[in-house]
């Protein structure tokens, strides 16, 4: 199995090993969460990008926007909470929560 990762520079900080499904992360960083985990009206900025088994994935979510450092905001979540709206830079987009459990974020307070 195969893993394609766009992650932004370690800054050597420990962490969970593995996610919650139990797939492992590239690396886990203090305070990081998943795209996934945060509510509505969150901002976050994008860590990683992360999806093992499938680098076609990873490489088409970071061709949506989903790039080291870019912030993205929760704008809503369906009423079975899947799938999710975001905005990444001026455009929203649409994801399952499978996909964006892929997205490794830290939270930026506004």
């Amino acid at each position: 199995m195969t893993s394609r990762t766009f992650e932004q520079g370690s800054d050597g900080r420990p962490g969970a090993q593995a996610r919650p499904d139990g797939r492992p992360r590239a690396q886990a960083r203090y305070g990081e969460r998943t795209l996934a985990d945060l509510m509505p009206s969150a901002t976050a900025q994008v860590v990683s990008v992360s999806v093992p088994g499938s680098p076609a994935v990873a490489r088409r979510l970071a061709d949506l926007g989903f790039t080291p450092g870019t912030e993205v905001r929760v704008l809503r979540r369906a009423p079975l909470r899947d799938p999710l709206i975001y905005q990444v830079k001026d455009y929203e987009i649409c994801l399952r929560r499978a996909q964006a459990s892929c997205v490794n974020v830290v939270e930026v307070d506004r």
